[in-house]
């Protein structure tokens, strides 16, 4: 019997064609330092990696990042991503959601939208700074927004509400 029991890992893919999962603890053992706004430094094996991530968009675990001058696209999916994809609730997942949370702590940068206009999925939202990374929060489907939880400046708490659809 299978056990629906996740381990800690990352599964990255990086340009359709080099897949890796890493743990928590390797990701936290890495020599990593950041170096500026959403550039960082890495060594491994000796080895000098110079790290700069262009775009991002946190809900889809979709990155551009650019290693040692050469751009590269990489999807992360966490292995709760992994979970629901295995189940089979992944397809048509977003096309009910009634609202859209904050997906970990951070700070609003800038809203996109206003109440009562009609947006259509993938249109950006919002703006979230979160680990020192701007996430641009985009419309899991086409609708009418409702209602804006909050406002630029503002610090949000994990799972606060940004915005709801009609």
């Amino acid at each position: 019997m299978e056990t629906l029991f996740m381990d800690n890992s990352y599964s990255i893919k990086v340009d359709d064609g080099f897949d890796f999962k890493l743990s928590k603890d390797q990701i936290s053992s890495l020599d990593l330092i950041q170096t500026g706004k959403n550039a960082f430094h890495l060594l491994k094996d000796g080895v000098s990696y110079h790290i700069k991530i262009s775009e991002g968009d946190f809900n889809k675990g979709l990155y551009t990042i650019s290693i040692n001058g050469s751009e590269h696209h990489a999807v992360i999916s966490t292995p709760l991503d992994e979970l629901i994809e295995k189940m089979g609730f992944a397809s048509n997942s977003n096309k009910n959601i009634d609202s859209i949370e904050a997906p970990m702590p951070g700070l609003i940068l800038d809203i996109l939208v206003e109440e009562g206009q009609e947006v259509k999925e993938e249109d950006q939202l919002v703006i979230l700074e979160a680990m020192k990374m701007e996430n641009i929060i985009t419309s899991p489907r086409n609708g009418t927004i409702k209602k804006i939880g909050v406002k630029k400046g503002d610090a949000v708490d994990k799972k606060q509400l940004l915005i709801e659809f009609q």
